[in-house]
């Protein structure tokens, strides 16, 4: 049983995720922004050598599905195509209309965000 709980213990993995609605807030306060039709970026110099992104989806876009199914392509778009750097902090504000995005148009949208 020890050798396995050691090896877990050897693949650290880093969480990239923003919880906290303070951290949101500041981000939003301090926070320089960059916009598309449909998303906003906002970006701000972390302490870390990290990088944390929050996903902010509200209610005016629709049903739990649709903002769920929302967050998790740009999740998955922002993981597959390393587009974050280090030391710093965002977060990705989806405006209406987004949830109807096809995939490539959100593809191509949050790469427009990360230039």
């Amino acid at each position: 049983m020890e050798e396995k709980n050691s090896l877990l213990k050897t693949k650290e993995r880093v969480d990239h995720r923003l919880r906290k609605n303070k951290h949101f807030g500041y981000i939003y306060k301090k926070g320089k922004r960059k916009s598309t039709k449909n998303l906003t970026l906002f970006i701000v110099p972390s302490r870390f050598k990290t990088y944390k992104i929050g996903f902010s989806v509200s209610k005016k876009q629709g049903k739990a599905n649709k903002r769920n199914k929302l967050k998790r392509r740009l999740k998955e778009i922002v993981r597959v195509n390393n587009l974050p750097k280090n030391n710093f902090n965002y977060v990705i504000l989806a405006r209406d209309g987004a949830c109807e995005l096809e995939f490539d148009e959100l593809l191509r949208q949050v790469r427009e965000l990360f230039k």
